[in-house]
């Protein structure tokens, strides 16, 4: 037993180092992010992009479709798509922002009769909301320079983002040769591996929270049609954006779709309106998570959140956005390790039990 403590703690302290490694190496990976923010927030975004469009360009080029038209024709529907949802999910806003937010002033007054600085708080947060909501349009409109230049890199990191996704599309088929003549021989494999395993993690969230966040959004906006809510659309555009940030948005947006129904349609309604909140989580937990995206990285709740609010505190609401199917990529490179490791170990030739004669030892 006591030969064998040394050898353990070894092991331990090998753990250590390598954990601090890992730990250092991915503080200052964080540490450049922040800093080169402005170049890193477009390469994020494309990739993701590119996750989410390498189905739709890699069906063209099957079609014997030249591989920059595809790239190109990809880039182009993906504008026309996400310009499109993008103009009705803010019409809708618009057009029922002033319903939203009036009614949850009302829900505001009703809950402070009986909870107090509770339904005072809310208020604050609507008249608040309507105010800074008013202030970004006259700063917008009116072209001071601090509203132009939010204006403006918002606008530069879609263009440069989109243009990356271009030329991630069409040079797709170079990503795994270029990726080995950054590596040492030996680890090319490896690397590849890991790098395929996290891509395919990212691709898999993707496109099956896009599709589970456009069925969440028709069925509470139907939902709340039938219950005759106010602003529905607006409501249903929200748990559409919603949906990209796990457990959060859909809390959010249930949340604000249930006090508008209470104020405007009564406490019966507002019931109605949380079972449809609840009965469409229910479906998308129990049958539309476990069925669309069984082949991702599963994650637990709590890495979700922890992910979401580091996030939130690096980069706001694009790192709110980012965080999960980064730590998704994390969590498919640590698999591919795994099982890397467990294959290694298992392929090892048993070592001889401590007891057992050796082979060059000549029977008595």
């Amino acid at each position: 037993m006591s030969s064998l403590l040394p050898e353990v703690v070894r092991r331990l302290a090998a753990w250590c180092v390598v954990a601090l490694l890992v730990t250092g190496v991915a503080a200052v990976g964080v540490w450049l992010c922040v800093v080169f923010k402005t170049a890193v927030t477009p390469v994020l975004l494309a990739l993701l992009g590119t996750a989410l469009l390498g189905p739709l360009y890699r069906r063209l080029v099957r079609m014997r479709v030249q591989r920059s038209l595809a790239a190109g024709l990809t880039c182009a529907a993906v504008l026309a798509v996400v310009g499109g949802a993008t103009y009705i999910v803010v019409k809708a806003l618009i057009d029922t922002g002033g319903q939203i937010v009036d009614s949850l002033k009302n829900a505001a007054h009703d809950l402070s009769k009986h909870f107090g600085a509770a339904g005072t708080s809310l208020d604050d947060l609507a008249s608040n909301s309507k105010d800074l909501l008013g202030k970004f349009g006259g700063t917008a409109a009116s072209g001071v320079v601090s509203g132009l230049s939010v204006v403006g890199e918002m606008i530069a990191t879609a263009v440069l983002a989109l243009l990356l996704v271009f030329f991630f599309l069409r040079d797709s088929h170079k990503a795994a040769s270029t990726l080995r003549s950054l590596v040492p021989a030996h680890s090319g494999d490896t690397v590849e591996a890991m790098a395929r395993r996290a891509f395919t993690a990212v691709e898999g969230f993707m496109r099956g929270t896009t599709f589970i966040a456009l069925i969440d959004a028709v069925c509470i906006t139907v939902g709340l049609l039938v219950l005759r809510v106010p602003g529905a659309w607006g409501l249903g555009a929200l748990v559409f954006v919603g949906a990209y940030i796990p457990y959060l948005g859909a809390f959010l947006s249930g949340a604000i779709a249930i006090l508008v129904a209470l104020a405007d349609r009564g406490l019966v309604i507002a019931l109605w309106a949380l079972g449809v909140v609840l009965a469409v989580q229910v479906l998308e937990g129990h049958v539309l998570q476990p069925m669309i995206q069984s082949r991702t990285v599963q994650m637990h709740p709590a890495v979700v959140m922890l992910a979401i609010t580091a996030g939130a505190s690096v980069a706001g609401i694009i790192g709110m956005l980012l965080a999960v199917p980064l730590t998704a990529a994390a969590f498919g490179v640590v698999s591919e390790l795994r099982a890397r490791y467990a294959e290694k170990a298992s392929a090892a030739p048993p070592g001889p039990s401590p007891g057992a004669p050796s082979a060059e030892a000549e029977p008595s």
